[in-house]
Order: structure tokens, then sequence, then C-alpha cells
């Protein structure tokens, strides 16, 4: 039986991960913070930063995907700031030593990042080979994760930065159900100007590139996971208000936003930076979407 690990899999994407290896056969190890259990994995303790006894569980094993970082839905004041950065990098610094003890290593290691990497971008897409690095507190938090992962000394182990855009789904504590609450409410109107891009992928193809990654070993360095087709915030929203039934949807101007942002403890960057960005490394590397237009991705969530 093949096995994997997935530090910081205990949140929503980890579940959805640790259940679509765990369905085909694979043993998952979840590296949490917290204790309890996992329903699709082992959960073994550890605490992001140093190494320990969780080391140990990387010895043999054929896939590591780092999902480890605190959540960026949160006002960014220093201390919120320094808990983000470091919980990204001091986990990312963790992993790499641990790979370095081992006899028999991880031949690949997957590692988060974000789409959120590139500049604000309305005018023309962003790929790996293209893009703009942009600038900010959540640019500098990708770059120093990102230099984390590639300074790490693990020869044996191929490394690779999943530049991940929102990723959709079902369930409690997605971005999908945040999201579609907002529209219940009637808020489903553009946001802003609405003509900031939204890119965004399904989970099932967010697990399928993973799967697509590790078994393509040209595929090293950063990766965009992101479905192809990007799209403006107002026909997201239009898109979003189909899928739930909602024929119409109130506009929020930007200092709306911004109110509404400051009591939900959140930034509204989450809403408003322009990810234009296109998956060029996995399409050219022959990787098939699923789901590559929102309509379809949304309405195979709401059947889920």
């Amino acid at each position: 039986m093949s096995k994997m690990i997935i530090p910081g899999g205990s949140g929503y994407l980890g579940r959805h991960v640790s259940r679509w290896y765990a369905e085909r056969g694979w043993e998952v190890v979840v590296l949490s913070r917290g204790v309890g259990q996992a329903e699709h994995a082992r959960l073994v303790q550890w605490d992001g930063a140093t190494l320990g006894s969780w080391a140990a569980e990387l010895e043999g094993a054929e896939l590591v995907v780092n999902l480890a970082g605190r959540t960026v839905n949160c006002r960014y004041h220093a201390r919120n700031r320094q808990q983000i950065l470091d919980s990204r990098v001091q986990s990312t610094r963790a992993i790499g030593e641990a790979i370095a003890t081992c006899d028999c290593p991880p031949p690949v290691w997957l590692n988060s990042s974000s789409a959120t990497f590139y500049r604000h971008a309305e005018d023309r897409v962003m790929d790996e080979s293209t893009g703009e690095i942009g600038s900010g507190f959540s640019v500098d938090v990708c770059q120093q994760w990102e230099h984390a992962l590639a300074e790490a000394a693990t020869p044996r182990t191929r490394k690779v930065a999943l530049r991940t855009s929102l990723v959709f789904g079902p369930g409690v504590g997605g971005v999908y159900g945040a999201f579609r609450n907002v529209v219940r409410l009637g808020g489903g109107g553009r946001m802003a100007s609405g003509r900031q891009f939204v890119s965004w992928i399904h989970w099932r193809d967010f697990c399928r590139v993973l799967e697509w990654v590790r078994e393509h070993g040209e595929l090293d360095g950063p990766v965009n996971v992101t479905a192809p087709n990007p799209l403006p915030n107002a026909e997201f929203m239009r898109c979003l208000r189909e899928a739930v039934g909602m024929p119409f949807g109130m506009p929020s101007m930007r200092w709306m936003l911004e109110v509404g942002a400051f009591f939900l403890r959140t930034e509204t960057e989450l809403l408003l930076k322009s990810r234009r960005v296109k998956p060029g490394r996995l399409l050219i590397s022959g990787f098939e979407f699923e789901f590559e237009h929102i309509a379809d991705a949304l309405a195979e969530i709401e059947t889920e």
C-alpha cells in the first residue's frame, strides 16, 4: 500500500484530499497540531515548526502534500501577518529537514503556494513563464514560502510549489460555502467594479492534479493549479446566482466591502485582487480538466 503524508491536512482541503486518496487505496497520514481523529486518515501530532517523532512517518512514503498554514481569512494586523508567514515558512523548513533525515525519502514533495503570487491582472493572463510577480504582504509570503521549499536540501526528492487558486467544493468550511451564503442572503451582485478576475478550481480537479504532478517527473518548481478559464467577478457572481437559484443579487460597492470585511475580521484583498491565472505547465504536459468552466463546476457541487 502506498503511503502519503499531509501536513496541515485536517482542514477543509486536506479532508477532501485524504478522502480522495484513501478511496484509491492509499495509506494517508495527516500531520496536525490538534488532537482527535481524521475520518479517512491516521492523525499524527506535530508542532508545524520543529523536528519530532512525526518525522519518522516520512520514511518510505511515496508522497508528501504540505497544506500547512494559518488561514488568511483574517485581519492583516502585525500578529496575524507574522503567524501567516511563520506557519508557512517554518512548516516547509521542518518538512525539508525531516526528508533530509530519511534513508528512503519520499520521491515527491508537493508544497502549497498561492495564485496570489502574481500581480493584480485584468489585462492579460499570468502563467508560470510569462506571469509578473506582484507586490504587497501576500506576495511576500508566497515568495518566502517558495524560497523555503527551494532551499531545502532534499536531492532525492522532487519539489513542486503548487500555486493554487480558490478551490471550490461542497461541505462546511470551504470558500464556496462562504460565497454561497452571500448569494443566498441577496448579496450576489458584482463586487466593486466586477472586472477583477477570479481564478478557481474544482476540488476533484485539484486532487487529480496532485496525482498528475506526482506521475510526471518533468514537473518541478512552480505549477499553477487552477482551471484554464478564469472569469471576471461580475460573471462569476452571475454563475453563482444561477447555480443556487437566486434571480437577483445586490451589487457591493468597494466601501461596502471594506466595512463588511472590518466587521467580519477579514480583508477585501481576498475579493478585490484580480487573479487572472492560467495553468500553463499543466496544459503543456497534457493534463485534461474535468471542469474547465465555472458553470459546470458549480452545478456539480450543488448536486454533491
